[in-house]
């Protein structure tokens, strides 16, 4: 058996005096301060993996708290608290959700509310579907926003969130505090699916006027790429689904495509000014793109714009930019077709 981490102890012993001090037979409000501060320390990135531990710690700490078989006429039924969105009973986590009033005070326990949209029990989704919008603008941006960063990235893969949530998640982005708590996750954070997530708020028009700075200033390379190659199409695409595509009908032989959709961007940019930031980043999978967009820019842009562009891609360390950079210059030349 392994050793418990700071993080599983705090929550353990927090999970313990919660059952020891709220016992079911107590008419006194059940106070769940200590929890939520343990909690709150927890990273979303591994939530299912936190749900599944309070969700055992929980149900160990009542077990152990709150069996007495002399006492068999006392209620050893515990209230239904936030807790309980962890809840193997799907009864106990619809409760848990039509027992929240206006805001929650967690990141955590947010991150959950919307994670039971994508309950396998039809009521409890119909329950958290009920208090989405009151929670999402009554709690606080922050939480909101991380909550909603961690649900970007996961609700690609969860096949019972119907298109009204995503678009009231989505419309949530209206608030610029929001925006903002997001932009900043975007610009400041180095691993994780960032992309993903910029996608999936590219069906808004909220994120457009951060674009350009996302893409110069991101500190993910892929992120920057995405960001770019954006401004570049004046576009934002995202995968919208996947639909059967025959290759011999014959044989009955096909593959499931994926589904591409795209929104035209609100704002505008500078080509040549955007071209050659791009062109001089310090990843090769952003000066990749700027070489792609050179290629397709090449009739509208002077000679020695293009031409001093396409040496400098040639010149490039990395192959594949060196490819596209060589291509140009043959097409400067005509020396090809395409």
């Amino acid at each position: 058996m392994t050793e418990k981490t700071e993080l599983e102890l705090k929550v353990s012993v927090a999970l313990k005096e919660f059952v020891e001090t709220n016992r079911p037979s107590n008419k006194v409000k059940p106070n769940l301060s200590a929890v939520t501060t343990a909690i709150s320390e927890l990273p979303l990135t591994k939530l299912e993996y936190w749900e599944r531990y309070i969700r055992d710690e929980y149900d160990n700490a009542l077990a152990s708290g709150h069996s007495n078989k002399w006492a068999f006429w006392q209620k050893n039924t515990p209230p239904v608290t936030l807790l309980d969105l962890c809840s193997w009973d799907g009864f106990r986590r619809e409760k848990a959700l039509r027992a929240i009033g206006q805001t929650v005070l967690n990141r955590f326990f947010l991150a959950l509310v919307l994670r039971r949209l994508n309950d396998w029990v039809p009521q409890v989704r119909q329950a958290a579907q009920g208090i989405l919008s009151k929670v999402l603008v009554n709690s606080e941006p922050s939480y909101v926003a991380d909550a909603i960063f961690f649900t970007l990235s996961h609700w690609s893969s969860w096949k019972r969130v119907d298109d009204s949530n995503r678009n009231t998640l989505l419309n949530t982005l209206s608030n610029r505090e929001i925006t903002n708590h997001l932009k900043m996750k975007l610009l400041y954070s180095s691993s994780g699916p960032l992309v993903l997530v910029m996608s999936e708020i590219g069906r808004t028009c909220f994120l457009d006027s951060s674009l350009e700075v996302i893409a110069v200033k991101a500190i993910q390379p892929s992120l920057r790429a995405k960001a770019y190659r954006s401004l570049f199409e004046g576009k934002s695409s995202w995968f919208a689904g996947r639909e059967w595509e025959w290759t011999d009908r014959r044989y009955g032989e096909g593959r499931r495509k994926a589904l591409v959709a795209t929104r035209i961007l609100t704002i505008k940019i500078q080509r040549l000014p955007t071209l050659l930031l791009a062109a001089n980043d310090r990843s090769s999978l952003v000066r990749r793109v700027a070489a792609e967009m050179l290629i397709k820019e090449l009739d509208n842009l002077s000679d020695n714009e293009s031409l001093g562009l396409a040496k400098k891609f040639s010149n490039d360390p990395s192959i594949a930019v060196a490819e596209r950079g060589n291509f140009a210059l043959k097409k400067l030349a005509g020396g090809t077709l395409f």
